[in-house]
């Protein structure tokens, strides 16, 4: 059985639809803005790595798709801002935002962290989702026709992992940002969710030794890791309206990593 099997979109799912994914040029983002533009969407690809952000938008026209590409440095929000403003300028509103950029960040124990690389991973991982959020609420807002916006967090949003302080306390912050934000939001009519990806089989982690990689998939008693489209597919979802009355809540997808 295939692991990465999902429904098909329904190509008006998200039709008139603007919508802005960072950290799209690769990963869960580019499933994401792949998943989103299947289903109809105007699709704005942001990504630090600008070259990769154009070629991903290029895919996806390829395809079918109505994509454009932006460069973004989450940690600077006259850079978020500015995303924001591209996608309104383009396609003339912001309907759906999916804020996915992060980084990994070093590993060691916390006494013995490096205090810049912990500043880096925080700045990019929580505060990028604030920047994030600060622009995009306006916008949507602004657009008078309610939205949905779903943060890319993380299982380490609600276990600890050793060696990683400052990811899982950026990760843990995303999960309280927004609740606080869905909280102030719901009732004018624009959703916020979380997702808490488990470990997701990236070209990346095939550059680990077999006996690591395979210690990694014992720890998801699924026996296998993830795949970028099963998380795509569960954003999707809550960007939908299908999940009109999810707001505020942190969903895993994970294996049962965190069950046991």
């Amino acid at each position: 059985m295939s692991t990465n099997a999902t429904t098909p979109a329904p190509a008006t799912e998200f039709a008139k639809r603007a919508a802005l994914v960072t950290g799209a040029a690769s990963g869960i983002g580019l499933a994401t803005a792949r998943r989103l533009g299947t289903g109809g969407a105007r699709v704005v690809v942001a990504d630090y790595n600008a070259e990769g952000a154009e070629k991903a938008a290029a895919d996806l026209r390829a395809a079918g798709v109505e994509a454009a590409a932006v460069e973004l440095d989450v940690t600077r929000p006259e850079s978020v801002e500015a995303a924001v403003g591209f996608t309104v300028d383009t396609y003339g509103s912001l309907d759906l935002a999916v804020n996915n950029a992060g980084i990994g960040g070093p590993s060691a124990p916390t006494g013995e962290y490096d205090v810049e690389a912990y500043q880096r991973v925080v700045r990019t991982n929580l505060d990028g989702v604030f920047y994030s959020m600060r622009y995009e609420l306006p916008a949507i807002e602004a657009a008078g026709k309610g939205g949905a916006i779903v943060n890319v967090a993380s299982i380490l949003g609600s276990v600890g992992f050793a060696g990683s302080p400052a990811y899982v306390a950026a990760k843990h912050g995303v999960v309280g940002l927004t609740k606080a934000a869905a909280a102030e939001y719901a009732a004018r009519g624009i959703r916020i969710n979380a997702v808490g990806p488990g470990f997701i089989d990236t070209p990346l982690l095939k550059t680990m030794d077999e006996a690591a990689y395979n210690g990694l998939v014992a720890l998801h008693p699924a026996g296998r890791l993830g795949q970028a489209e099963e998380v795509a597919e569960l954003i999707a979802f809550l960007l939908s309206d299908r999940a009109s009355f999810v707001a505020g809540s942190y969903h895993l997808v994970d294996g049962a990593y965190t069950a046991v």
